[in-house]
């Protein structure tokens, strides 16, 4: 068993002055990372409405299904138009460990 994880920073837009501004931008990229069948959630930067940290979670039999997976994730994200994609930290954990 393989589980892997990624983390997005993610700026928003200028106009993301409120919590209520701010998931509207936050729900849609989460939704759509939740159709490649991961866990994904806002999980950090919780109180800054410019920022965000979108976390996601998948789990494999096979190594390099979490990374195709994991890719995926990365490149929607970093696809998206209305964010700007900072960083992305991603950490691959293997039966053995």
């Amino acid at each position: 068993m393989y589980t892997g994880t990624a983390c997005f920073d993610l700026l928003l837009p200028g106009d993301s002055r409120s919590l209520k501004a701010k998931r509207s931008y936050v729900r849609p990229i989460v939704a759509a990372l939740r159709k490649f069948e991961v866990a994904a959630a806002e999980v950090g930067s919780l109180e800054l409405h410019g920022r965000t940290q979108i976390g996601v979670a998948v789990v494999s039999a096979e190594a390099a299904h979490v990374r195709e997976v994991l890719d995926s994730c990365e490149r929607l994200v970093a696809a998206r138009p209305e964010v700007e994609l900072l960083s992305v930290r991603r950490r691959l954990h293997g039966a053995e460990e």
